[in-house]
């Protein structure tokens, strides 16, 4: 192989790389049977798969086909309500005369209620066909969530910014917050600080021991952008001249 065998093995692909693509799992070539019948000759010798007259048989030669792997996204409500969506994929196909195309396949999944980002769905013979009376390979589909606008998820658990005026965290109130299943009423509690994480036990995603659903505090300013709002920030700055909000870096 080479003094040089180990080059490339710091390879990292970037990101999402191989998401909506299929790839063998077994890395086999994909060929033709007679690619089969070759490689094992060159193992057991020429005698392999041959008849009485002395001529290989290909098509006494039968094989599994190989598992394909493929990455999709989905969205984090479907894994709230579990959802059937068609999945389209890229396979590469390689045609008579030997040349390799993409073709687009479309296919019917179930999305499982609870399914979590990283886990897989299998697709029983949806592989790559086998050889000869060989079944075909299982199709594995690994999950993802799309980039959500509002939500981000850590395991089962799932996380909102959530904005609060200043008077709302200083004095309580009740708020409306979305959540990826449904409307709900959270109360906030007298002098909340930003960056405190209010949880909804159990609003998470679900599953036999379901995730938690986790409000995490912003405070947002008003605009100063009338004569009016700048008066009463001025006024604001006198009411609370002892207020230092630095104290805690010793400035």
């Amino acid at each position: 192989m080479g003094s040089n065998w180990k080059a490339g093995q710091e390879f990292r692909p970037p990101p999402d790389w191989k998401a909506g693509f299929e790839f063998s799992g077994n890395g086999s070539r994909g060929g033709e049977a007679g690619d089969f019948s070759d490689f094992f000759e060159s193992l057991y010798g020429g005698d392999f798969g041959a008849t009485g007259s002395g001529h290989r048989d290909r098509s006494a030669f039968h094989a599994r086909g190989a598992d394909h792997h493929a990455k999709v996204l989905i969205d984090l409500e479907d894994s709230y309500t579990g959802a059937t969506r068609i999945i389209t994929l890229q396979t590469p196909e390689v045609d008579a005369q030997g040349r390799v195309s993409m073709r687009e396949r479309k296919l019917n999944v179930t999305i499982p209620r609870g399914i979590r980002t990283g886990q897989h769905i299998r697709l029983s013979g949806q592989g790559m066909p086998g050889v000869g009376q060989g079944t075909p390979g299982d199709l594995y589909l690994e999950i993802g969530f799309h980039p959500h606008a509002h939500y981000r998820v850590e395991q089962r658990d799932v996380y909102l910014d959530l904005p609060a005026a200043p008077w709302e965290a200083a004095l309580g109130a009740t708020v409306t917050v979305p959540t990826p299943n449904g409307m709900v009423e959270l109360k906030l509690p007298a002098g909340s600080v930003a960056g405190g994480k209010l949880r909804l036990k159990g609003r998470g995603i679900p599953g036999s021991t379901p995730g938690d659903f986790y409000a995490v505090l912003q405070i947002v300013l008003p605009p100063t952008d009338s004569e009016s709002a700048k008066a009463f920030y001025q006024h604001m700055a006198e009411q609370f001249k002892s207020f230092n909000p630095r104290a805690r870096l010793g400035v």
